[in-house]
């Protein structure tokens, strides 16, 4: 069995990787290509172009992050500490919790959201990094009616730090587990 500090590591550099604006490259690099990678942010296809859908394979991973860099800029990524995560060492999944500040580009609205990542890692089957511990999927909850309203222009910021009063706060009205 995988150990827990082994699957925080690993998901901590993919957390790394999102958090300093990487390459797309450098973001890719902590997924496996065997098993195939999926990436699948839920919610509705109509709302965002990078919504309710699933991408797989390398191929499919590098899409979903040129076509978030095409929309959105993100600001002021961070996350819960890795103490707060839950943890599965029999499944090897990592769910957690974070914050950002996202900018829809072509219209400037912008909105800040809690959000929830469930991050499945597995063993590199081939090539160079066989055997690495690596991100196999990357599953995302996120604001997805601000993200449409941001999309459209129609959002607006209540002037409360960032926060909108339009839609809540994302995932925040649902508290603290903890």
């Amino acid at each position: 069995m995988t150990s827990r500090a082994s699957l925080i590591e690993s998901t901590q550099s993919l957390l790394h990787a999102l958090t300093t604006n990487s390459p797309i490259t450098t973001i890719t690099s902590t997924f496996t290509s065997s098993p195939e990678p999926l990436i699948h942010e839920h919610g509705l296809q109509q709302l965002a172009p990078f919504l309710g859908r699933s991408f797989t394979g390398a191929d499919g991973i590098s899409q979903y992050f040129d076509i978030l860099s095409q929309f959105l800029e993100i600001k002021s990524m961070d996350f819960e500490p890795d103490s707060e995560w839950i943890v599965d060492e029999s499944t090897m999944c990592v769910c957690l919790r974070g914050t950002a500040t996202f900018i829809w580009k072509e219209t400037n609205n912008s909105w800040g959201e809690t959000f929830v990542y469930r991050i499945k890692l597995a063993r590199e089957d081939s090539g160079a990094k066989k055997g690495q511990l690596l991100v196999s999927e990357y599953k995302v909850w996120a604001d997805t009616g601000a993200a449409y309203l941001a999309r459209i222009g129609r959002l607006r910021d209540d002037g409360n730090s960032g926060r909108l009063n339009l839609l809540g706060s994302g995932l925040n009205v649902y508290g603290s587990c903890g």
